[in-house]
């Protein structure tokens, strides 16, 4: 008896030594505070794997004149989600990189074309891809593409959407080019995207989904204060909202101040 508790504890040490390691293999895809911050001074990211590793990611890069940044909600969590994140945010690199794209739009035209072609590969079916909403700023204007997660904008007061297109980055039956918004862009207008794995978090008093329409409430009662604080707000607002129940998502919010 001892000995097969002595083997399952090495199986399971060895496990998650092998995820912790695959963290520091993801962490390297995820740009440094210090990147952030040279391109988007006046940001902050709220970053809560439900995992040791993650399916959410947030990308960061400049080109052409562009600061490019994005919210990745990619299929699963844990180790399959972050197999995924890696397929996903290096797809996204290559787009740019390689294709010299730097229009929302076109940039998940070809990501898209990318992770399809890779999952491809694969004898098996393979659905999975990400939804994610993807930014460009350059001068005073903002670009904008979705798949399925939107874009927030609070502006005097109020908090706008610009909704995304309903069709993930991935396997979609008759797939269309992703639209490019533009928004010209205001002093003190506050950006946001984000997955879904805050407001889809169990907890409160009741036990329930903390909601959409709460969260907008929440960011419109902040949108004011400096990133630092939002943050801080956000960050404590999950936590108390949680309590002492299981993380349901991965989370991750990028909120942006011009």
């Amino acid at each position: 008896m001892e000995q097969q508790k002595a083997l399952v504890d090495a199986k399971n040490k060895e496990i998650l030594d092998s995820i912790i390691y695959a963290k520091r293999i993801q962490g390297a895809i995820l740009p440094p505070d210090h990147i952030v911050k040279k391109y988007l001074n006046h940001s902050f990211i709220v970053y809560k794997p439900k995992d040791v590793v993650a399916g959410d990611f947030y990308w960061v890069r400049e080109t052409k004149g562009r600061i490019l940044f994005a919210a990745a909600d990619c299929t699963g969590h844990g180790v399959p989600g972050a197999m995924v994140s890696v397929v996903c945010n290096n797809a996204l690199n290559r787009a740019v990189r390689e294709y010299g794209l730097s229009e929302p739009g076109r940039i998940l035209d070809k990501t898209r074309e990318i992770v399809v072609r890779e999952f491809e590969k694969s004898d098996k079916y393979v659905s999975d891809g990400m939804d994610i909403a993807l930014c460009a700023i350059e001068n005073n204007m903002l670009y904008y593409a979705g798949a399925y997660i939107p874009l927030w904008i609070f502006r005097n007061g109020k908090l706008n959407e610009i909704k995304a297109d309903k069709q993930p980055i991935g396997r979609f039956e008759n797939p269309k080019p992703y639209t490019t918004h533009t928004v010209p862009l205001q002093k003190d207008d506050m950006i946001y995207i984000l997955s879904d794995g805050f407001v889809d978090q169990f907890g409160g008093e009741k036990n329930k989904k903390f909601k959409v329409a709460a969260l907008k409430k929440l960011l419109t009662q902040i949108a004011f204060l400096p990133v630092g604080e939002q943050e801080a707000i956000l960050n404590k607002t999950f936590e108390e909202w949680k309590g002492n129940l299981e993380q349901v998502d991965d989370v991750c919010i990028f909120g942006v101040k011009v």
